[in-house]
C-alpha cells in the first residue's frame, strides 16, 4: 500500500503571487521525485468550478449574502475533497492547491466579519480531520498587490472578480486574519515576503519546502 501523499496550500491575498508560484511548487516538488497534482479553491472539479464561477461573478443576478457566500465556499470544498483532492492523497499522489480553508478564515471571516467558530463548525463537518501539511503564505502589503493585479489587468485584459472589487479596507481586514491564522500555527505555515522580486520569492519558498520536507518519512 502507497503512503499517503501530502498536502501543501498556498494562501494569501489578491495579487501576492499564487498562481505564478502555484507552478513553481509543484515543479520544485516533481524534481525531488513526488507524484503531484496541483488544483485550487473554489474550484478544481467541474461541480465546484461551477460554484467558483458563481462567487467570483463580479454581475451576479441578485447579491449573495455573506452567509450564502460562506455555505458555497464549503460546498465547492466538500465536492473537492471527495472528488480529487482524498483520492490523490490517499493513492499517495501530493496534493498542491491554490487556496483552503485559511482563506475562508481570512475572506468570510477577516473580510466579511463572520465568527470563527461559525467557520469552525462547517470546517469540522465538511473536513473532519483533514489539513493541509503546509501552508506558504505569500505576505505583502494590500496597496502594492492592489498595484500589481491593476498592472495584470491592464496587461492582459478582463475584469475584476466579485472579490477583486472589494476596497482596501476589506483587504487589509483579510491580510491581518491570515498574519493570524499563522501566528496561530507556526508549525504549518511558512510566511513568505512576496514583495521581493520573483527570483527572490521561489528562493524562500524552496527553503521553506526543504526544511519542511525533510522532517517528513
Amino acid at each position: 500500500m502507497s503512503q499517503r501523499g501530502r498536502f501543501i496550500t498556498l494562501e494569501g491575498g489578491e495579487g501576492v503571487g499564487k498562481s505564478t508560484n502555484l507552478q513553481f511548487v509543484v515543479d520544485w516538488l516533481r524534481a525531488q521525485g513526488r507524484d503531484v497534482i496541483s488544483t485550487r479553491e473554489p474550484g478544481g472539479t467541474p461541480c465546484a468550478e461551477a460554484i467558483r464561477h458563481l462567487l467570483l461573478d463580479p454581475s451576479p443576478a441578485e447579491p449573495l449574502c455573506v452567509d450564502a457566500e460562506l455555505l458555497l465556499m464549503f460546498a465547492a470544498r466538500a465536492q473537492h475533497l471527495a472528488q480529487k483532492i482524498l483520492p490523490a492523497l490517499e493513492q499517495g499522489t501530493w496534493v498542491v492547491c491554490d487556496r483552503f480553508t485559511d482563506a475562508t478564515y481570512a475572506y468570510q471571516g477577516g473580510g466579511r466579519g463572520i465568527a470563527s467558530d461559525r467557520i469552525a463548525t462547517l470546517e469540522q463537518f465538511v473536513q473532519q480531520d483533514v489539513q493541509p501539511d503546509m501552508t506558504l503564505l505569500l505576505d505583502m502589503p494590500v496597496e502594492a498587490a492592489s498595484q500589481r493585479v491593476a498592472s495584470r489587468l491592464s496587461r492582459q485584459g478582463g475584469e475584476r472578480d466579485r472579490f477583486e472589487r472589494e476596497r482596501g479596507t476589506f483587504f487589509n481586514a483579510v491580510r491581518r486574519a491570515y498574519l493570524e491564522r499563522a501566528d496561530q500555527a507556526p508549525k504549518r505555515f511558512a510566511v513568505i515576503d512576496a514583495s521581493e522580486s520573483l527570483e527572490l520569492v521561489q528562493v524562500a519558498i524552496a527553503d521553506a519546502l526543504a526544511k519542511r520536507v525533510a522532517t517528513w518519512p
